[in-house]
């Protein structure tokens, strides 16, 4: 009976002054200003993706120069692979843009979606990240190759690592603050380069010390790590896709809705992501002889509990059944048959 009760709001200046205090300032506890949170949340996803694409660049450009001066097939791999890593900002970028579109008559839960579909393919490039550090590593061991200029192919190896550990540490923070599983991909992506990069490090290290297959040996090592890395972003975006939430949200949320005065009992309760945002639907008992206003104030007392307990939730669909009486008909019995 209640989904997103549009209130009074005094602000509608389009000014770029008032935009930018509506982006950075959350409002109150009005239902209608968990909007301003949610835009909030895509501007820091944005501005993360940024900040790690300048110094995943910065990171590139600095390996480029050494695999120019010391001709290293494996910095060049590594830094091939960072580049790449720092691209895949790319589709995160364009699916938080998408949203923060308002929803149309064709997409009417709006285009949060599209960072599901980022998270897909973040997985994707990581899987291939594992393949091609796979496939280097085996070639290596069947010809083993020499690295020369070990002193500088160190430092930039360290370099790499330490540049894709900064940014899978603030992608990471940001997406789990945030709530967006691609963003935490992401992240978990980055780490898997500064993995490749310690494999060029190590690998280097063997080769100054006369073992060539050290390379090769450490790389199908770090190549195992990339696996699991890849296990653990595959589940979380296949959940998010799967629309499965924390049991522990649930839990959260049926008590907010008992503790409301009115309802006498919370029945089917269900709770979806979309994009980095909550959405829920839950039927609540109360009294069968109160009247439609008194419900549909209940509901929107049990709406506004949620949207306090609930984090990152911005919409509630409550919908208030009448408690069952002695001998009365299940009112739900005429939808009965389209239960199958």
């Amino acid at each position: 009976m209640s989904d997103r009760h549009e209130h009074p709001h005094p602000h509608h200046s389009t000014g770029l002054r008032h935009h930018l205090s509506h982006l950075l300032t959350p409002h109150s506890h009005e239902t209608a200003d968990k909007v301003d949170p949610a835009l909030e949340s895509s501007a820091r996803g944005m501005r993360a993706l940024w900040v790690s694409l300048a110094v995943l660049g910065v990171t590139a450009l600095a390996q480029a120069v050494v695999v120019a001066a010391s001709g290293s097939v494996a910095l060049l791999g590594d830094t091939v692979h960072n580049a790449a890593d720092a691209l895949t900002a790319v589709p995160l970028g364009i699916a938080f843009v998408l949203g923060r579109r308002a929803a149309t008559r064709r997409f009417t839960y709006g285009y949060g979606r599209a960072e599901d579909l980022a998270g897909l393919v973040i997985v994707l490039t990581i899987a291939a990240s594992a393949a091609f550090a796979g496939w280097t590593a085996i070639d290596r061991l069947l010809d083993p190759r020499p690295v020369q200029h070990v002193p500088a192919v160190a430092v930039a190896a360290l370099v790499g690592f330490a540049g894709n550990e900064w940014v899978a540490r603030y992608r990471i923070r940001v997406g789990r603050a945030i709530g967006s599983a691609a963003l935490v991909a992401d992240g978990l992506h980055a780490r898997t380069d500064g993995f490749t990069s310690l494999a060029v490090l190590l690998g280097a290290g063997g080769s100054a010390l006369g073992w060539q297959l050290a390379d090769p040996i450490v790389g199908l090592a770090i190549t195992a790590a990339i696996a699991l890395v890849l296990r653990d972003a595959a589940r979380e975006v296949f959940r998010r896709v799967m629309d499965a939430v924390d049991p522990a949200l649930v839990d959260r949320a049926e008590r907010a809705l008992t503790e409301v005065p009115g309802v006498r009992g919370v029945g089917e309760l269900r709770l979806r992501w979309i994009g980095h945002r909550l959405r829920a639907e839950v039927a609540v008992v109360v009294d069968g002889d109160v009247t439609v206003r008194q419900a549909h104030r209940i509901a929107v007392d049990a709406e506004h509990a949620l949207l306090h307990a609930v984090p990152r939730l911005t919409a509630a669909l409550v919908h208030a059944d009448p408690e069952p009486a002695p001998g009365e008909a299940d009112p739900h019995l005429p939808l009965a048959h389209h239960a199958a």
